[in-house]
C-alpha cells in the first residue's frame, strides 16, 4: 500500500517490450555490418525455411538466424561442426530479450585468404585508376548484336535469351563459351574478350557490346572474375562490357572494373535491351491513372455533396435556394469532369498517334511503293533497251547482207582458193597441175589447173 504522506515523485520507468526495443535499437544504429567467424552449432531450419543456429569459438556463443529470401541464394547447406565466416548486423530478438545476429550472408571460413587476395588486387587496381568512372565507356543506345562471355550450359545464358526474347527478340547473340570456375577458367574468359574484340576489329563479327558474367554462387565459384588477367582484359577491351556475375549481394573485381555492373545475367539484358512494350504499358498506366483520378474525385464530390445536404436547414425558400444551388454546382462539377476526361481521353489519342506515327510500317509501305515503281521503270527500260538494240542489230544485217560476198555468189560467181586457203585473184598465181577450191553459193568444188591465160 502506497504512502499517502509520501511527497517525493516516483521515477519513470519502462515496460519490458519498451526497455528491449530500445536496446535492439542502440545495439542496430551503433553496429555496421561486421564479419564473424565461427563454429555452426544447434543449427534448425523449421518450416518457413529461415535457419537458427549458434556460432561459437572456444570461449563464447552467439545466437544467429538467416532468414529465406537470404539463405535460398547459397550455394550450400551448413552443418553442425562446420567452420563458417558470416556477414551479418547485431540485433536483438525483443520477444526472448535476446542477443543475435542477422545474418546477411554466410560461406565456408576458407573463404578468408581469398578475401585478403581480393582485398589487395581490389587496392593496386584502385591505385592504377582501372576503377575510374572516367575511363569506362557509355553504353550503345541501342543494340542490335550482343557477345556473350559465359558458360553455354549454364543459367546465366538461359536468363539471358529468355530476357531478350521477351523484351527485344531481334537482338543477335553471339556466345563466346568459356569455363566460368576452376583451374584455366580465368585465362578463357580473358581469352574469349580478347577474342570478340580482335574479331570486331577484323571485321568478323559487329557487335555493340559485351556482356561478361555466370549466375550465383561462392566466393570461390566466382572467383575467376577476381582474377587480374580477366581485369586487365574487361580493361582493355574496345567494345563496351557489362558484368554480371553472380546474384545482386556478389561483387567482383570483374564488376569494378568494367563499364557497367548489372546484378545479374538477367538485370544485364535488360539494360542491354529496350522493351517493346514500354509505350503500351505507359498508355495503359496512364488510362487507368486516369480513370482512378476520375473515380477518386467523383467520389470526393458525392461526399462533398453528401456533407452540404446534411448542413441544410430549413425553413423552405433557403432550403429551396441552397437545394438549386447544389444542383447547379452538381452539374458544373459533372461538366468539369466530363471535359477533364475529354481532355483526358484526348492526351491519350496525342500519346496512341504518336505512338503509331513512329511506327515503322508507314516508312515500310513507302519504300515497297517506291520498289514497285523502280522495278516497273526497269522493266520498261530493259524493253525500250531491247527494241533499240533489236532495230539496230536488223539495220547492221542489212548492212552485212549488202556487203556480204554471198550476194555475189548467188549471181553465178565463185571463190577460188589455193591449198593454202588463200584467195586467189591473179591466174600467175597458179601454175598447171595445182589443186585449187571453188566455192559456189551451195557447196564447192575440188578443181585441177590445166590451163591458165
Amino acid at each position: 500500500m502506497s504512502n499517502p504522506f509520501n511527497t517525493q515523485a516516483q521515477p519513470p520507468s519502462l515496460t519490458v517490450s519498451q526497455l528491449n526495443r530500445q536496446a535492439r535499437m542502440l545495439l542496430e544504429s551503433h553496429f555496421d555490418f561486421v564479419w564473424v567467424e565461427g563454429e555452426v552449432s544447434n543449427f534448425v531450419v523449421p518450416s518457413s525455411g529461415h535457419w537458427y543456429f549458434s556460432l561459437k569459438d572456444g570461449g563464447a556463443q552467439v545466437r544467429c538466424a538467416m532468414f529465406r529470401n537470404r539463405n535460398q541464394r547459397l550455394r550450400f547447406t551448413p552443418a553442425n561442426g562446420d567452420h563458417i565466416r558470416l556477414r551479418c548486423r547485431v540485433s536483438l530478438y525483443e520477444g526472448r530479450g535476446e542477443f543475435q545476429l542477422i545474418v546477411e550472408h554466410l560461406e565456408q571460413a576458407g573463404a578468408g585468404a581469398l578475401q585478403a587476395a581480393f582485398e589487395k588486387l581490389k587496392a593496386r587496381l584502385l591505385a592504377e585508376g582501372l576503377f575510374d568512372p572516367a575511363r569506362k565507356k557509355a553504353l550503345p543506345a541501342s543494340v542490335s548484336r550482343l557477345g556473350v562471355v559465359t558458360s553455354p550450359t549454364g543459367a546465366a545464358i538461359h536468363d539471358i535469351l529468355t530476357v531478350l526474347r521477351r523484351r527485344c527478340p531481334g537482338i543477335a547473340v553471339d556466345v563466346f563459351p568459356v569455363a566460368v570456375q576452376g583451374d584455366g577458367a580465368a585465362r578463357e574468359i580473358a581469352a574469349a574478350i580478347e577474342r570478340a574484340n580482335r574479331w570486331q576489329i577484323e571485321g568478323k563479327v559487329q557487335l555493340d557490346a559485351l556482356i561478361v558474367g555466370r549466375g550465383g554462387g561462392s566466393l570461390e565459384d566466382l572467383w575467376a572474375f577476381n582474377e587480374e588477367i580477366v581485369a586487365r582484359a574487361i580493361a582493355a577491351s574496345e567494345l563496351p562490357v557489362v558484368a554480371a556475375v553472380g546474384h545482386e549481394v556478389d561483387f567482383t573485381i570483374a564488376d569494378m572494373v568494367a563499364d557497367q555492373r548489372a546484378a545479374t545475367p538477367s538485370a544485364a539484358a535488360e539494360l542491354l535491351s529496350p522493351d517493346q512494350r514500354q509505350w503500351r504499358q505507359r498508355l495503359q498506366t496512364l488510362e487507368t491513372s486516369l480513370a482512378r483520378l476520375i473515380r477518386s474525385r467523383l467520389h470526393q464530390a458525392g461526399t462533398q455533396l453528401d456533407h452540404l445536404r446534411r448542413r441544410l436547414k430549413h425553413p423552405g425558400a433557403q432550403l429551396r435556394e441552397h437545394s438549386q444551388r447544389l444542383d447547379e454546382l452538381e452539374q458544373r462539377l459533372v461538366l468539369a469532369q466530363k471535359n477533364l476526361l475529354r481532355r483526358r481521353q484526348s492526351e491519350l489519342t496525342l500519346l496512341e498517334s504518336r505512338l503509331h506515327a513512329r511506327s515503322p510500317l508507314s516508312r515500310l509501305r513507302q519504300l515497297d511503293s517506291e520498289i514497285q515503281h523502280l522495278r516497273q521503270r526497269l522493266t520498261a527500260g530493259m524493253h525500250q533497251r531491247l527494241q533499240l538494240a533489236g532495230d539496230r542489230l536488223g539495220h547492221l544485217a542489212q548492212m552485212l547482207d549488202s556487203l556480204s560476198p554471198l550476194g555475189t555468189l548467188q549471181r553465178g560467181f565463185a571463190i577460188i582458193t589455193d591449198r593454202e586457203g588463200k584467195v586467189v585473184t591473179d591466174s600467175s598465181a597458179v601454175a598447171i597441175g595445182d589443186e585449187v577450191r571453188a566455192r559456189l553459193a551451195r557447196g564447192a568444188l575440188e578443181l585441177t589447173v590445166t590451163k591458165s591465160e
